[in-house]
């Protein structure tokens, strides 16, 4: 039952359009407010944690279903767009971008992103997320860098 409800964010992974977009979505006020009180190290042990425990109820949850990586497991999109907001600067075009080319990478399954999602059970399905929000959230850094964020 605890995995069933965090790997689908309550419920959230069973909206029938783009659940992984709505669970991006509501990770972006949750990450801002921990990057504003805490940092950045804060979010990204956040997201860590997030990965290693959805790690496990995604496992849980696909061995019930009998189904290798369930849509409705959206605990990913939650842990990944951590990660990329984790290195993203703390302004309304830092996390727009962070979620954006989270999205892109996550949905796009580009190399290594596809590699990483052919992991076994529950690591590979947060793997390729993390991958994503990893890309993600370093390309928006280095454009912050250089002064383009």
């Amino acid at each position: 039952m605890i995995a069933t409800y965090a790997s689908t964010l309550f419920g959230i992974g069973r909206v029938r359009f783009a659940p992984g977009t709505l669970a991006s979505v509501v990770a972006l006020p949750f990450a801002w407010i921990v990057l504003k009180l805490w940092g950045s190290v804060a979010l990204l042990s956040l997201s860590v944690v997030t990965a290693a425990f959805g790690a496990w109820a995604c496992d849980v949850y696909a061995r019930r279903t009998g189904t290798h990586d369930p849509s409705e497991c959206v605990i990913d999109e939650l842990a990944g767009q951590f990660l990329a907001c984790a290195l993203a600067p703390l302004s309304l075009t830092g996390f727009a971008l962070a979620f954006a080319l989270f999205r892109l990478f996550d949905v796009s399954k580009l190399w290594p992103i596809s590699a990483a999602e052919r992991l076994p059970g529950g690591f590979g399905i947060m793997a390729d997320d993390m991958l994503a929000g990893l890309l993600a959230g370093a390309i928006v850094a280095v454009m912050a860098n250089v002064g383009l964020v």
